[in-house]
């Protein structure tokens, strides 16, 4: 239908120039540079000067290898060696406050494993996202980050409207689910995303991951977010929804309460 496919282009246009209104209708180039001034900006203002950080060039390094690294697992121990392999003194107190303004200055935000136990959830490795999905393509090398990242991060953020404590899941035989909302300290809502399931190895995968997950948190439905396809599946007693991300993010409710 032709509403269809006004809400399709808005997304492409969505999905090409990202959430900052004042980047809409620019060109690529004028695009990337003005993330670039937004980037150096969040680090310099928001925390360089704002924390008084004795080594800026550890926070901008650490910043980058995270943008390079988005929707990717890391520990404060990756990092803090990382830091150390590249000359800076930065001890592991020093990258957990980095981690922490990051977050404050509502940039960078770190995803923690699902877990009753609080001591699991913050020792377990964490994964990280930006604020926006377009910023991370502006900003990183470009080697690590590809399409499927950049559609897991712009998930993420409008997960994160929902609610601001989202984790993901490991199933008890290892295997990755990338979000869980919870709901009263309950999971609600079980989320994968992958680009496309047109491979099978894929498909098995993905859908393993999810009806595993949904079988032992109790859960009748779980989504797979993709960039086109949509689909139901029936699997182990449940239902999973494949759906393309422009329509998740139409059907998504305005709150988890």
């Amino acid at each position: 239908t032709k509403k269809r496919l006004l809400v399709q282009k808005a997304f492409e246009e969505y999905w090409k120039t990202g959430g900052f209104p004042e980047i809409a209708g620019l060109g690529r180039s004028l695009r990337i540079k003005t993330h670039q001034e937004y980037f150096h900006t969040i680090l310099f203002r928001d925390l360089v000067e704002r924390h008084d950080v004795s080594h800026p060039k550890a926070v901008t390094d650490l910043a980058h290898w995270l943008m390079d690294n988005t929707a990717s697992l890391y520990s404060v121990n990756s990092l803090t060696g990382y830091l150390k392999s590249l000359g800076h003194k930065a001890p592991k107190s020093a990258v957990s406050d980095y981690l922490e303004w990051f977050e404050d200055a509502y940039f960078l935000f770190t995803v923690r494993i699902f877990d009753p136990s609080l001591a699991r959830s913050n020792t377990n490795p964490k994964k990280i996202y930006c604020v926006d999905h377009v910023l991370v393509t502006s900003v990183s090398s470009g080697i690590l980050v590809n399409s499927g990242h950049l559609l897991e991060n712009l998930v993420f953020t409008a997960l994160r409207r929902l609610h601001p404590e989202i984790y993901y899941y490991k199933t008890r035989t290892g295997r990755e689910v990338d979000f869980i909302v919870p709901m009263r300290g309950q999971p609600r809502m079980l989320v994968q995303v992958c680009e496309s399931l047109a491979e099978p190895q894929t498909r098995k995968r993905e859908i393993a991951a999810l009806s595993e997950a949904m079988a032992e948190l109790g859960l009748k439905t779980g989504t797979i977010v993709t960039r086109n396809e949509d689909e139901r599946i029936e699997a182990g007693g449940g239902t999973i929804e494949v759906v393309p991300a422009w329509r998740f993010l139409l059907e998504l409710p305005e709150s988890t309460e």
